[in-house]
Order: structure tokens, then sequence, then C-alpha cells
């Protein structure tokens, strides 16, 4: 299969990261093309935030929409759709009941149509040694609560979000309902992701057997007021890594065969071996 991550350097500026989206999905349709192989089914990944990074709440709310009327979900389902791609489309937000919004990422077939979608459920409240200092998602996000994987012809796709890499429960939840391939669309800050970003996510893909895709936010975002660290990593299910952009903006791909992790599940059946109850988390 084809896989393609695009690694954003996000701003408040919602048109100028749609226009750069469209035009990195562009360069990539037109290297299909010259491969003869545009009618191959390719999924895309999006990172966290990947149209409004770093807005303040009421931006966040002025964007966020609902479940059946988002102008964010639209864009990113029209762009799937002109350019006849899967796509684990980033994270927008949207609206929740309580006044706040969910983080929510959707995932899009090549006709632009809603496959299923997936709430952050951990929420990054914490407290960081660089020139943000505390970072309090639950002031305006609101949790999600229940777990995401969805059939697609690429074998059986988790969803996940950024901070969620941290909880190693959430992706043996995922494991255990069928998935395959886990995405993960993040903006890890650059002190968080240079301590622990690499091998939280081959640790994951290990525990899981689970080929790991993770698109990133990379750089210094609205005027130097948030950095993050990038690396943006496609991770097989033997931990191994197939492809990495550490810095810049643009893409990561590779070619995925899940042979291999059926073949690993087979000859270290783990799932069958662990002797713990399985979450109550479904």
């Amino acid at each position: 299969m084809h896989i393609s991550l695009l690694q954003c350097q996000s701003s408040r500026d919602v048109s100028a990261n749609l226009l750069f989206i469209e035009s990195q999905l562009k360069a990539l349709s037109r290297e299909a093309l010259n491969k003869d192989n545009l009618h191959t089914p390719h999924l895309v990944v999006l990172p966290e935030c990947c149209l409004l990074f770093g807005g303040h709440e009421s931006q966040q709310l002025a964007y966020a929409g609902d479940t059946h009327n988002s102008p964010l979900k639209s864009a990113l389902s029209a762009l799937a759709a002109k350019y006849q791609v899967f796509m684990v489309a980033g994270t927008i937000p949207v609206l929740a009941d309580d006044g706040r919004v969910y983080s929510r990422s959707y995932l899009f077939d090549d006709k632009g149509d809603t496959l299923g979608h997936y709430d952050k459920l951990h929420l990054f409240d914490v407290d960081i040694a660089d020139g943000t200092k505390q970072y309090r998602e639950s002031e305006t996000f609101c949790p999600g609560d229940h777990i995401s994987v969805i059939d697609t012809p690429f074998g059986k796709i988790g969803l996940a979000i950024c901070y969620d890499l941290r909880f190693a429960d959430l992706f043996r939840a995922m494991r255990l309902a069928g998935a395959e391939i886990i995405t993960l669309p993040s903006a890890f800050t650059k002190v968080t992701g240079e301590a622990h970003w690499q091998v939280l996510l081959q640790a994951r893909a290990i525990e899981t057997q689970c080929v790991i895709l993770a698109a990133a936010q990379w750089g210094q975002h609205n005027e130097g007021s948030r950095e993050t660290w990038g690396q943006s990593m496609i991770v097989g299910p033997w931990g191994n890594i197939l492809a990495q952009r550490k810095t810049g903006t643009g893409w990561v791909q590779a070619e995925v065969d899940l042979t291999e992790l059926h073949d690993i599940r087979r000859k270290m059946p783990v799932m069958q071996h662990n002797r713990f109850l399985e979450p109550s988390l479904k």
C-alpha cells in the first residue's frame, strides 16, 4: 500500500494552511501520475491542528461547526475527493455539548465520504520547560469517550492523536479491536519530542504489532510562540523505522505490506499470551 504522511508548520491562518496542504497534495498527485500509479489506493495522514494551530478558544469555537456542518471538515473531505486519496485528516475542532470543542480526526475515503472519526481521549494539561510553560487543553477541548478502529482497503485502521501516545492501554484496546495500522496526527513540543517521541512510537508499534503512522507538526509557529519537534515517522510492527522526516515540511512516504505484520503476529502471538484482563474502554 502507498502511505504518505505530511509534515506541516501550520499557523492560526486557516486559509494559508489549507493552501499549503492542497499544494502538497497536488505535487503528490503529479508524482503518482509520473509513476503511472495514479489510481492505486493511497493513504494520506495529516498532522494534528493541520488547519488551525494555536488558535485561542474564541477562534476554535468560530471554526468548529458541528458534526453535520463543519467548514473545515468539508474543505478536507473535498481535498480527499479531488486528489482521490484516503485521508486521515489530522485534527479539527468540532463543537461539544458543554461549550468546548472536540479535537477530532476524520477518516475520509477517496470520494471524500466519511468512514469514521475519533475524538482525542487524553488532553495535554502539563507543565513543560519551554517558551509556552503551561499547556491546558482541557480549558478549550472536551475529551472523547470511545476508541475508533475502521475497516478500510488498507486494513483495519485505529485512530489516535498526539498525547494519546503515552497511554499504552489505548493502543492495546485498538489492537484488541482488530487494528493493524494506527494513525497518530501529532504536534509534540520540541522538549517532549526530543526526549520521548521516537522511543514511544517504536514501543507502541512493538507492543501492538501494528504499523504506526505518525504525522507531525514541525518548527516555529505563530511568530515563535510555539515550537514543535517534527520527525514524522512510519514505524513497522517490529519497531523498525520505515521512513521519517526529522525537520522541514513535506512528505514522508513508504510502501507497506501487511504480510510482514501477520507473520510477526503468527510467530509471536503476544495477544494470546497476555494474562491481564481486557480494558473496559471499547
